[in-house]
């Protein structure tokens, strides 16, 4: 998925957003470098991620273009009984959610993002969820997260309370040693899978 980036954040300094925009698109050439059995593989082993005991919902994400592919950890949760969340992208960029149902539910949308056609939940429905799975480009150790650049996430992030995970999917090579750049609306991870 590659959203427009937004570079007039409120409170963002000018270096920290040239920064990610040029990490950005580093780690969309890397990504796209990728092969398919490479994608495959890691979609395997994604799948193979077991949530913290008790879980009962999960917020995620369907994988597109570059994105590592959630589509069968979504069904590996499902088959576990656990409830996923999927987002839907409003005009402003904050997010939506519904809860996934089947792939025959998922719509095109824009962006080139698949989204579901059920209900709608509201935005503030990340606080009622077990944990919380976001895409990333790079995470850093000290789980600074590099996204898209649309803020979408961002925004969502401020309805999860603190006391809920929140992870990244990455692949290994997204994960990296040297501090990302950070602005003061981002939020930090608190880790990433698989």
């Amino acid at each position: 998925m590659e959203q427009p980036d937004r570079t007039s954040t409120p409170g963002a300094s000018s270096d920290a957003t040239a920064d990610k925009k040029r990490l950005r698109t580093v780690a969309r050439e890397r990504r796209a470098r990728r092969s398919v059995a490479e994608r495959t593989a890691f979609a395997d082993r994604l799948a193979r991620w077991t949530p913290p005991e008790s879980t009962r919902r999960v917020s995620c994400y369907v994988g597109v273009g570059d994105e590592p592919d959630t589509g069968p950890l979504i069904a590996a949760l499902r088959r576990e009984g656990i409830e996923v969340l999927l987002p839907i992208t409003l005009a402003d960029f904050s997010l939506d959610w519904a809860l996934y149902t089947g792939d025959d539910d998922l719509v095109d949308a824009s962006y080139g993002l698949k989204e579901p056609v059920g209900p709608r939940l509201g935005v503030a429905a990340l606080a009622e969820v077990d944990v919380v799975l976001v895409p990333a480009l790079s995470v850093d150790s000290e789980g600074r997260r590099l996204g898209q650049g649309a803020g979408c996430y961002d925004r969502a992030l401020q309805h999860v309370p603190a006391s809920t995970p929140v992870l990244a999917v990455v692949f290994d090579d997204d994960r990296l040693a040297d501090p990302l750049p950070e602005e003061p609306h981002d939020r930090r991870v608190d880790g990433v899978i698989p």
